[in-house]
């Protein structure tokens, strides 16, 4: 049985399996970058919900895990050596998780490169523009009488669907076969023109390929159950 009593979050957030990959995160689109992943790669592992709304991530527990105090972090009590080993910033776990179980990272250099590549333009560009033309078209920048912000990342947005509408062309998914590039992105699409409400002020459906590279991938089981993990209470 594993001892993960050093590790301060399990205090908050008990593990009812010591033995399984514990997984702190919400169901965002930073989250479900692993939730999927998990259900993809198939490891067994232990969900928790973690509440933003009531800061919960701001706690000591959570810090302790997680400095930044964001969602999702991870725990995995067979870590490499066979030692615990804590895990936050999704990029990071995606690749963590691909390495430890061989899947969704090729292992020829050039390849696994360009899709670390990708995975990078995903955190680097597509999830904080992404998530700034939300606030302010959903949320409470919409009320904001000055557009200019808004509009600002509108394009930027735009712009960003037309680099991934570029690199489909040709192609099922971002870099050869689906791999933590697309598990990464998939969930900021979904969100820009679901949640967001986003899809006409970006023109959407000027991006063909990147409509019909979306639609492969909710279609997969894996991502339609990840998409739903940690169940919300």
């Amino acid at each position: 049985m594993s001892d993960l009593s050093a590790f301060p979050i399990t205090q908050r957030w008990p593990a009812q399996h010591p033995d399984r990959i514990q997984l702190y995160s919400l169901p965002t689109p930073n989250g479900v970058k692993v939730s999927i992943m998990l259900e993809e790669v198939g490891l067994a592992y232990e969900p928790h919900l973690i509440d933003i709304t009531k800061n919960e991530t701001w706690g000591p527990e959570f810090l302790s895990l997680n400095p930044n105090g964001k969602i999702p972090a991870i725990l995995d009590p067979n870590g490499p050596g066979g030692r615990p080993l804590a895990l936050f910033e999704s990029g990071a776990i995606l690749i963590y998780l691909a390495e430890k179980t061989g899947q969704l990272l090729s292992a020829d250099p050039a390849t696994r490169y360009q899709t670390i590549q990708w995975l990078m333009f995903q955190m680097g560009a597509i999830g904080p523009m992404f998530g700034q033309l939300g606030f302010f078209h959903r949320f409470a920048g919409k009320d904001y009488e000055d557009k200019r912000p808004r509009d600002r990342y509108v394009v930027e947005s735009r712009r960003l669907l037309g680099v991934l509408e570029t690199r489909l062309e040709g192609r099922e998914w971002l870099v050869g076969d689906y791999s933590i590039a697309d598990v990464a992105t998939l969930g900021w699409v979904r969100n820009l023109i679901g949640f967001y409400e986003a899809g006409e002020i970006v023109g959407f459906k000027d991006f063909p390929r990147v409509a019909a590279w979306l639609e492969r991938g909710l279609a997969r089981p894996a991502v339609q159950r990840g998409l739903e993990i940690p169940a919300r209470h």
